[in-house]
């Protein structure tokens, strides 16, 4: 027997989750020159994808694997802490990156924004492949011949 869907946790999930993950981004960018910033944000994203898994199922999570963006936040988290080695600066150590756009000016932002966010996507990607693993089905043993 399938279990029934519940029509008040769908259209509370529609009206809610592009906000709460236009809030994770809020406390992304609030947190990138403050300790924190990438990992609470990810928690938040992460709350908003288990929300849309107890509605929908593993059909509402990114299609992208898991794995990828582990990989992908280990790889730019790792490149971020190295990046500072060929100027003569310590592991991990920050810098201030002053970039014009055409149409806003000029943005300033910190190295520290590329490392929280590979642990932004370490979180989420984390998130998600234990949410993958849970609604996945198990599988079948195999009968002893």
């Amino acid at each position: 027997m399938k279990p029934s869907r519940s029509l008040i946790l769908e259209q509370g999930l529609r009206a809610t989750f592009h906000t709460i993950l236009l809030f994770s981004v809020f406390l992304f960018f609030a947190g990138h020159n403050a300790p924190g910033g990438g990992f609470p944000a990810g928690l938040v994203a992460g709350a908003a994808f288990v929300l849309r898994f107890v509605t929908v199922g593993t059909a509402g999570l990114p299609r992208v694997a898991p794995a990828v963006l582990c990989g992908a936040g280990l790889v730019l988290a790792a490149a971020t802490g190295f990046g500072s080695w060929p100027f003569g600066g310590q592991f991990l150590e920050s810098a201030i990156l002053h970039v014009h756009l055409p149409v806003i000016g000029e943005v300033k932002t910190s190295t520290v924004a590329f490392f929280d966010a590979g642990v932004y996507l370490i979180v989420v990607g984390l998130v998600t492949g234990i949410l993958r693993y849970l609604g996945s089905e198990p599988e079948e043993a195999e009968e002893p011949t």
